[in-house]
């Protein structure tokens, strides 16, 4: 009973240790970090950041930001409470992304905020992980048989689920959340095209899903990490096991549980011959873990940015009938009279007012409004802005789709003729438009993207009309790792008349 009671005494005294030591080292560090940090700044724009008084005047901190890069005579801004150099400059952005690659890796501030939702994955990565993952990318997406299978697999989502749901709910005055109804779609297809598993979040009764709940809540709490003033937050929230951090814990558990589910399932049953991204990776790769992160990258990728994208889209087209009108007007000329539900690839090709539009709607609504790297090593950017060793850069595309030096003076202005000339569709300098980056690290899914979203674009219009009802808002965004519309995308629909 004695030693009982002593093996309890020792265990409480060592447990009150722990969390003292783990607590003094937290507040230690803590300082070091406000000494280093200079959380004390008194500049203006510190001010302003650190009181959220920006909310004032600005309905999103992105807006606040376009405000602050346009007064700046070089397009450059420094936040030096959370040491963060913003930029808008596309020379900038070249030196970033191209010139100096290798001194701007993702860098290990950014990879500890995603560690515990992407793990290893592609975009979460630096070295020799990095290029590795994106070699066997660039081989497995390159492909016209894996280019095919996306397609056949958004064909199917939208001629089976999309347009019965939206044919179910036309003209009969009932709001359909459109953001809602393409994360679902882009989740569906995702699945289908990583996993080769429907979860069928597209089905009339739009059923839930745990394992879309669990992604979405995982992918929110990590992004709030970024948002924390000092890093060491959320580190003892996690240490500690509370708040979001838990809800975070029990999310990714979701997601590896699915995982491992999915692999050991494609173990047993065979991989070889199957389209999906795991099955494709897992001829070459072992590691359930590695295949994990890997997969679920892929997902945060091709889910999020796609419904983003499309959710802008639709909500210009809404502001511009006329650009609705000209689209509708393509596909008459391209595609005829056909009876055929889709375009083909070659005819979408023809589309060049199409894509156009696609792009200004990007330019003005990127689906990842900024990304940031570390310098590994002192540089001075082309502007004249000088970065310590690991200063936090991070570019901006949703401010440089609104700069006046950069667009012209009609930056405001939603004009697909931007990108024409006679007709045709011209591309602009990346690192103007760093929307899907630039670079070495060039987004390899652009092209399934692009015609996903042209897929959705051309099947809808062709047959619905939409409406936005009440009043027209400037879109407010919720903080995340993607553009996410505060309050969805309400919408109504009507069909067109054959």
């Amino acid at each position: 009973m004695d030693s009982q009671v002593s093996f309890c005494s020792t265990s409480t005294a060592f447990c009150f240790v722990f969390f003292s030591f783990t607590l003094l080292f937290s507040l230690f560090s803590l300082l070091v970090f406000v000494l280093r940090s200079k959380l004390w700044c008194n500049c203006e724009t510190c001010q302003a950041y650190l009181t959220s008084s920006w909310i004032r005047e600005f309905d999103n901190l992105c807006d606040w930001y376009t405000h602050l890069l346009k007064k700046s005579t070089t397009g450059t801004i420094h936040i030096h409470v959370i040491g963060n150099i913003i930029t808008a400059n596309p020379v900038n952005v070249e030196h970033v992304l191209k010139n100096r690659f290798e001194n701007y890796p993702k860098g290990k501030p950014f990879s500890n905020l995603l560690g515990d939702l992407l793990g290893r994955g592609i975009f979460n990565v630096d070295g020799d992980s990095w290029k590795f993952q994106r070699k066997m990318a660039s081989l497995e997406l390159g492909g016209v048989s894996v280019r095919a299978h996306a397609f056949d697999i958004v064909k199917s989502e939208i001629q089976s689920r999309l347009l019965p749901l939206l044919s179910s709910v036309a003209g009969k005055e009932q709001v359909l959340d459109l953001q809602d109804v393409f994360r679902r779609f882009s989740f569906d297809n995702i699945c289908k095209f990583s996993f080769g598993l429907d979860p069928g979040c597209l089905k009339l009764s739009l059923p839930a899903s745990e394992f879309a709940e669990a992604f979405d809540l995982a992918s929110k709490f990590s992004a709030q990490r970024g948002q924390a003033y000092s890093p060491l937050l959320w580190k003892v929230k996690r240490l500690l096991n509370l708040g979001t951090e838990k809800q975070l814990k029990e999310a990714i558990k979701v997601l590896d549980e699915f995982a491992q589910e999915m692999i050991d399932q494609r173990r047993k049953e065979g991989f070889s011959g199957r389209n999906d991204l795991l099955s494709r990776f897992m001829s070459t790769i072992h590691d359930d873990k590695y295949l994990r992160d890997i997969v679920i990258s892929f997902l945060l990728a091709g889910r999020d940015t796609v419904a983003s994208g499309l959710t802008s889209f639709f909500w210009l087209l809404t502001q511009h009938p006329e650009v609705e009108s000209a689209i509708r007007d393509e596909l008459e000329r391209v595609v005829g009279s056909s009876d055929e539900q889709f375009a083909s690839f070659n005819q979408m090709r023809e589309m060049h007012y199409l894509h156009a539009a696609l792009y200004e709607s990007l330019r003005l609504f990127p689906p990842v409004q900024f990304d940031s790297k570390f310098a590994q090593e002192d540089d001075i950017l082309p502007d004249g802005t000088f970065l310590r060793k690991g200063t936090r850069v991070t570019y901006h595309p949703y401010a440089m789709g609104r700069m006046e030096q950069v667009w012209g003076s009609d930056c405001l202005e939603f004009k697909p003729e931007r990108w024409l000339k006679n007709e045709k569709y011209i591309p602009q300098d990346l690192y103007k438009f760093p929307v899907f980056q630039a670079g070495k690290r060039v987004c390899l899914g652009k092209e399934i993207a692009v015609v996903e979203m042209k897929c959705v674009v051309l099947a809808v219009i062709k047959r619905f009309k939409i409406q936005v009802p009440g009043l027209n808002q400037a879109p407010r965004f919720v903080p995340g790792l993607t553009a996410t519309l505060r309050g969805g995308l309400p919408v109504l629909f009507q069909e067109r008349e054959a």
